[in-house]
């Protein structure tokens, strides 16, 4: 009866050394997989921007080897001051703020249409985000906005193609709980860009300025209406 009891309890101290393992062989295969799941793309080309604004600087880590062709435009537009004087006419609280739009009305666009840049790997699943606003598919413009929150209802839909610093997520919560009209939810203190610059790693300007381009008119389609 003795040899029975030794045998039993000799088997579960086995059976406990043989799971112990397992469990911590599970664990940290779960955390190597949570960790890939937030890796986002690499910034390839090193430049951020700066969005100079009324209200102060946010500053925007570009993602080129997510969107190349999203944040090439978005530079091309900034060096020729398209968005200097722009605003930010469409604030909602806990959701986002959008600007870049000549018109000031949510219907302005460059004159041009490009198609998304969306990828699996890069979702709206925290706060800071910036992508381009659109009316349906690879109908992006000069029309942007940057999250309040994680949004993953958006995913798919839009080209992300940036990411806010903290500083920069703080600012766009504040802008996002002005008075504004419910109506149009346009803020009733306008919240202007002044300037977007794009810099290198060191704070150097990565291109001058150059002329400013005139607003192209305005389309029958409202980008604004999304997101």
């Amino acid at each position: 009866m003795n040899d029975e009891i030794r045998m039993t309890n000799q088997l579960s101290v086995c059976m406990k050394l043989f799971i112990l393992p397992l469990v911590l062989l599970s664990s940290t295969v779960f955390a190597a997989d949570e960790k890939k799941e937030e890796k986002a793309p690499m910034n390839s080309s090193n430049e951020v921007a700066v969005i100079k604004t009324n209200e102060g600087d946010m500053v925007v880590q570009f993602w080129t080897d997510a969107a190349p062709n999203t944040v090439e435009n978005f530079k091309k537009l900034a060096r020729q001051g398209f968005y200097d004087g722009t605003i930010f006419h469409r604030i909602v609280k806990a959701f986002m703020i959008q600007g870049g739009d000549p018109a000031g009305s949510g219907m302005g666009d460059p004159g041009y249409k490009f198609k998304n840049e969306t990828s699996p790997d890069l979702t709206f699943d925290r706060p800071g985000r910036l992508a381009y606003a659109n009316a349906g598919p690879d109908t992006n413009g000069s029309q942007f906005f940057i999250t309040e929150v994680p949004y993953p209802s958006l995913n798919g839909g839009y080209t992300i193609f940036g990411q806010c610093d903290d500083a920069a997520v703080a600012l766009v919560k504040q802008i996002a709980r002005m008075a504004s009209d419910p109506r149009s939810n346009r803020p009733f203190r306008p919240v202007t860009i002044n300037h977007i610059t794009i810099v290198k790693a060191g704070g150097e300007a990565a291109a001058p300025k150059a002329a400013p381009k005139k607003p192209a008119t305005a389309s029958k389609t409202p980008p604004g209406n999304t997101p």
